[in-house]
């Protein structure tokens, strides 16, 4: 098989924190001020909030998509706010996505799958007002939203037959996964671990759908997809530690999309997401370069 990219990349990033953040740490983060919120459906949590870079573009955007086991009992924007207006502050355009959680009602399948297509297409609407580079479209999410956001970029793939499919999904140039599951059916054990045994069947309908229940929502029976990848986890990661990173890269390289694993040292699941941590600040890198390397 040709390597079509480093497969574990070691980058030497401390924690900016004295211990690895910790999920009290990652809840309890100052919430920033988005620029607007829009609502792309009529349910409470079918919402997003922008936060925009200065000048007038036209502006690359991150669709950035949150975790928290897809329990409403995590929120999702609060804890999100902080990286989103980092990356604004950088000069992207953020899309920081809200969904029906597990305890909402219309989460279960095909709710929340849903609501992250039609939070993603609904950039076209907004785009004209305000200054969107549609051709630069990356998505970054983080546990739970690391699989949200590689099965958005995956959409093209479903068929006309699933509930997902929509026609003419917008294009997903490269997605950044922070301890990411992608894999839901050989790793959800792994994630069981840290959200317990109920979450990934309830959202994806396993009960009612059965082992077919994979084919449309679990982006390794997806691919290839056609889009860069980069699985991003901390060592410390007791959630989707870094084999499961590794394993999915391999996957999509074999399939023949173009995907690189990286572990960062000392990291837990929460450092990366919290603006304040140097593993934010390696992870920015990471969105820096993909977008970099967009034509």
């Amino acid at each position: 098989m040709r390597r079509l990219a480093p497969i574990l990349l070691l980058m030497c990033a401390q924690p900016a924190m004295a211990e690895p953040a910790t999920v009290q740490d990652y809840m309890s983060q100052p919430q920033a001020k988005a620029d607007a919120r829009i609502a792309y459906g009529p349910a409470p949590a079918q919402v997003a909030e922008l936060f925009l870079p200065k000048g007038n573009g036209p502006h690359p955007v991150v669709v950035l998509i949150h975790g928290g086991c897809y329990l409403a009992e995590y929120q999702g924007l609060p804890q999100t706010s902080g990286i989103a207006a980092d990356l604004a502050r950088r000069g992207y355009a953020v899309w920081n996505v809200e969904y029906r959680k597990l305890g909402e009602a219309g989460a279960e399948y095909p709710g929340a799958f849903l609501d992250v297509a039609d939070a993603v297409d609904r950039l076209r609407t907004e785009a004209p007002k305000y200054g969107f580079d549609l051709k630069r479209v990356v998505a970054v999410g983080h546990s739970a939203g690391g699989h949200l956001a590689l099965w958005a970029a995956a959409r093209g793939k479903l068929p006309k037959t699933s509930p997902l499919w929509r026609a003419d999904p917008l294009p997903i140039r490269a997605v950044i996964g922070l301890g990411g599951i992608g894999d839901l059916k050989g790793q959800r054990d792994v994630f069981a671990g840290a959200c317990g045994p109920e979450p990934i069947p309830r959202i994806i309908g396993l009960a009612e759908r059965g082992p077919a229940a994979y084919a449309d929502t679990s982006p390794a029976e997806l691919l290839p997809t056609g889009t860069r990848t980069v699985m991003i986890s901390g060592t410390l990661d007791h959630v989707m530690p870094p084999p499961t990173g590794v394993a999915y890269a391999e996957r999509a390289q074999a399939a023949g999309d173009s995907a690189e694993a990286v572990a960062l040292p000392g990291v837990s699941h929460f450092d990366v997401v919290i603006p304040t941590t140097a593993a934010w600040g390696e992870v920015a890198k990471v969105v820096d370069r993909e977008v970099r390397a967009l034509r």
